[in-house]
C-alpha cells in the first residue's frame, strides 16, 4: 500500500515537473499562433506640381490640401481602410514615404497611419531615396531622414506602444574600423522583427543602404531622361549591403530564427523594371556581395525580397550574378500620383537585364498586397484599381494632369503561392509543362500534356511574360486517398481561366475498381468534387486507362496499370485522389 503511495506521489510530480516545463516553453515561445495576413504598399509621394526651369527645385501644386507636405494623404486613407478591412495584423510601408523627403513630410507620413493604429494594426516603414537625398534635390536640412525617422517610428526600434505583437527586434551593428557609427545610426533604420508563434510564424529583415551623416558614398550617377536633359541623378549610400550581410545572414538563419517563414524588404529592386540602381549600386558591381547575398535568401527559405522604387507592379525571377541562387521579388504598385514604365535597354542597365525574368506586370495603377501566413503556405493576392490608368496629380514630371483623387475600386487582380513543401516552375512561352512534377510523402503527381500558350508581354509590349508554377502540399483529409496538391501561377494577369492542362495523380493505395476513383478538386464552397466540373468549357468524358493526346478538355481518367488519376482541365486548385467517388 505505502509502496503504491509512492508511485503514485513520483508518478504526480513527474506530470507537474512536465506540465510546469510545457508552461515555461509556451510562456517563452508562445502559443500557436492562428492564420494571419500582413499588409504591403509602396511610394507614397505625391507630385502634383512641376520642376522649376533650371530643375533646381520641385513647386508643389495641392491646392485641396489633402495631400500635405508632397505625402499622399488622400490615397493612403483610402489603403489604410482596405487594409483595416482584410483583417492584417499590420503594413509594411517599402520607402519613398513622401516626394520631398524634409522632417516635416516624414511627420506627416507617420501621421497618416493613425487609422491602422487606432485599428490596433501596426505600421513599419523605411526609408526611400527620396528620405535620404532631400538636402541634396530639394534644399531641406533633414541629416538624411535618420532622426525623423527614428522619432516617428519608434516602434522600429522595438519600443513604444505600437508595436501590435511584434518582438525580438534588431537592427545592426560593428566593431570594425570605420563602421563604429553603425549601431548607433541604423537603428530602427535597418531592422528586423518576428511575428507569430509555432508553424504560423515570420521573420522579416528590412535593411537600408542609403546615406547616413557618416557615411556617403555617391555608387550611382546618371543622366536622367536621357543625353542632354540636364538632370542628373546621383544616389548616395552609406552602410553598403556587405557591411551588413553579417546581421542578415544572422537574422533570416532558418536553424536559429525560430519561425517558419521570413520576408525580405528594402527600397530598391534587387534588378529593376525601370531604374538602374540596385542596393548594391550600379548592377554589376559588388558582385560578391550580390552572390553573399542572394545565397543567404535561397538558404533559408526567404519567401520573396519585396521592394517599391519602380511605381509599377512587377513580379520577376532574378538570378545572382554567379547564376547559382535565384530570388522571386514583388516590386510594388505604387500609393501615389506618380508612374514609370518598364525599360530594357540602356546602356545603364550594364548588361545585367539577361538575369531578369518577368512573370507578371500591371502600370499606371494604384495597388496594395496582402500575404498570408499558413503553416508551410504563403499566399500573395494583388488588388489594384479595377481600369486602372490613373493619371492624377501629375504625368511625371511635365506637370499636368487633374489634382482629383477618384473613388477606388479595388479588385484582386492576381494571386500566388510560395511553399516551403512544394517546388516551382519558370516556364516559357511556348514551352511545354510536363517538367511541372513533385511529390509529397506516398503522393506524386505531374503535369502529362499542355504547353504555356500566353503572349502576353510586358508593360511595354517587349518582354515576353513566363508562367510561375507553384506546387505545395497539404496532409489529406479523411475522405481522399491522397495527399492535396496545390497547384497556381498557370493563369495569365487578371484571369482565372489557365491554359488547357492534364493533371495526373498516383493514389497511395491499389486501384482496384475504376468506378470508385477520380482526381478531385476543391470548389468555392470547399467541397470536393470532379475535377473536370470546374473546367470553363469543354465536355465531360469518362475513360477507362491511360491519357491520349487526342483528348479534349473534360476528359478524365484512371489508370490502373499506373495507379493513377487524370484529368484534362483549365483552372488551378487544390487537387486529391478520391476513392468511392
Amino acid at each position: 500500500m505505502i509502496n503504491r503511495l509512492f508511485k503514485r506521489t513520483n508518478t504526480a510530480i513527474i506530470f507537474s515537473i512536465i506540465a510546469v516545463l510545457v508552461l515555461s516553453v509556451s510562456s517563452c515561445w508562445g502559443p500557436e499562433t492562428p492564420t494571419w495576413s500582413f499588409g504591403v504598399m509602396a511610394d507614397t509621394q505625391w507630385t502634383a506640381g512641376a520642376w522649376a526651369e533650371d530643375y533646381s527645385h520641385f513647386n508643389y501644386n495641392d491646392d485641396e490640401g489633402a495631400n500635405p507636405n508632397s505625402v499622399s494623404v488622400s490615397i493612403i486613407n483610402k489603403l489604410n481602410q482596405e487594409f483595416i478591412n482584410k483583417g492584417v495584423k499590420f503594413v509594411v510601408q517599402v520607402g519613398d514615404l513622401s516626394d520631398g523627403g524634409s522632417d516635416e513630410a516624414i511627420a506627416t507620413r507617420a501621421a497618416a497611419a493613425q487609422d491602422l493604429y487606432d485599428a490596433g494594426i501596426g505600421f513599419y516603414a523605411m526609408r526611400g531615396n527620396h528620405e535620404s537625398y532631400a538636402p541634396i534635390m530639394y534644399g531641406v536640412y533633414n541629416d538624411e531622414g535618420i532622426p525623423a525617422m527614428q522619432a516617428n517610428f519608434v516602434q522600429n526600434q522595438g519600443v513604444g506602444d505600437k508595436l501590435f505583437d511584434a518582438y525580438d527586434f534588431s537592427s545592426p551593428g560593428s566593431d570594425e574600423e570605420g563602421l563604429e557609427n553603425m549601431a548607433t545610426e541604423l537603428n530602427g533604420v535597418s531592422y528586423s522583427f518576428n511575428y507569430g508563434y509555432g508553424d504560423n510564424s515570420a521573420t522579416f529583415v528590412i535593411f537600408d543602404p542609403w546615406p547616413t551623416v557618416s557615411r556617403q558614398e555617391p555608387l550611382v550617377e546618371f543622366e536622367y531622361g536621357g543625353t542632354g536633359s540636364g538632370r542628373w541623378v546621383t544616389y548616395y549610400y552609406g552602410y553598403f549591403v556587405g557591411q551588413q550581410q553579417e546581421w542578415i545572414s544572422s537574422r533570416l538563419n532558418k536553424c536559429t530564427r525560430d519561425t517558419t517563414h521570413a520576408f525580405v524588404f528594402s527600397h530598391q529592386p534587387l534588378l529593376a523594371a525601370n531604374h538602374f540602381d540596385s542596393p548594391f549600386g550600379f548592377l554589376d558591381e559588388f558582385t560578391d556581395d550580390q552572390n553573399a547575398f542572394y545565397s543567404s535568401l535561397v538558404n533559408n527559405n526567404v519567401a520573396y525580397y519585396i521592394s517599391g522604387h519602380d511605381h509599377i507592379h512587377h513580379r520577376d525571377v532574378v538570378k545572382s550574378p554567379d547564376g547559382l541562387s535565384e530570388v522571386e521579388q514583388v516590386i510594388g504598385a505604387p500609393a501615389c500620383n506618380k508612374f514609370y514604365n518598364s525599360d530594357h535597354t540602356d546602356e545603364n542597365w550594364h548588361g545585367q537585364k539577361v538575369r531578369q525574368t518577368t512573370i507578371s506586370c500591371e502600370d499606371n495603377n494604384i495597388g496594395y498586397y496582402i500575404y498570408t501566413v499558413n503553416g508551410d503556405r504563403v499566399t500573395v493576392d494583388y488588388y489594384s484599381d479595377v481600369n486602372g490608368g490613373f493619371q492624377s496629380g501629375n504625368k511625371w514630371p511635365d506637370g499636368s494632369g487633374s489634382l482629383d483623387v477618384p473613388d477606388f475600386n479595388f479588385v484582386k487582380k492576381e494571386s500566388w503561392t510560395f511553399d516551403l513543401n512544394g517546388k516551382r516552375f519558370s516556364v516559357a512561352q511556348g514551352e511545354s509543362y510536363t517538367c511541372v512534377q513533385d511529390s509529397f510523402k506516398s503522393t506524386k503527381a505531374r503535369i502529362l500534356d499542355g504547353t504555356n500558350q500566353s503572349s502576353a508581354m510586358d508593360d511595354i509590349g517587349e518582354k515576353a511574360l513566363v508562367k510561375r508554377v507553384n506546387l505545395g502540399w497539404l496532409d489529406k483529409e479523411y475522405n481522399l486517398d491522397s495527399n492535396i496538391l496545390t497547384l497556381d501561377g498557370m493563369a495569365d494577369f487578371g484571369s482565372a481561366t489557365t491554359d488547357t492542362y492534364v493533371l495526373s495523380m498516383k493514389a497511395d493505395k491499389k486501384i482496384k475498381n475504376w468506378k470508385y476513383y477520380r482526381l478531385v478538386a476543391k470548389n468555392s464552397y470547399g467541397f470536393w468534387v470532379n475535377a473536370v466540373d470546374l473546367n470553363e468549357g469543354g465536355s465531360k468524358v469518362f475513360v477507362k486507362g491511360s491519357y491520349k493526346p487526342e483528348y479534349t478538355l473534360g476528359t478524365y481518367g484512371v489508370d490502373k496499370a499506373t495507379n493513377t488519376v487524370w484529368a484534362v482541365i483549365n483552372h488551378n486548385g487544390s487537387f486529391a485522389v478520391q476513392d468511392k467517388f
